[in-house]
């Protein structure tokens, strides 16, 4: 690998870091790397996975705000987190 990998603030979405750590599985599971390409692979994922965490915890914040704000949280009804596409309205 050439030079030091960017840092993951400069990755622009929560999308664009997703596709970056799929990239990196890619190419760890090629298993033709030197060791020391696959260590720098592995820290920059683990640089992204947590860039990409941090940023859905800010929006799950966010979420939880608005949802207050609206009240839906206020009726009693405990929402629980679903991923999407779960068939479910």
């Amino acid at each position: 690998m050439s030079g030091a990998p960017p840092n993951p603030t400069t990755t622009a979405t929560f999308e664009a870091g997703l596709r970056e750590l799929e990239g990196i599985v890619k190419q760890m599971e090629a298993s033709d790397l030197s060791l020391e390409q696959a260590v720098e692979l592995f820290e920059r994922g683990t640089r992204l996975s947590s860039a990409c965490r941090k940023q859905l915890a800010e929006v799950e914040t966010r979420v939880e705000i608005l949802m207050k704000r609206a009240g839906a949280a206020g009726d009693g009804e405990k929402l629980e987190p679903r991923p999407f596409g779960s068939g479910k309205p």
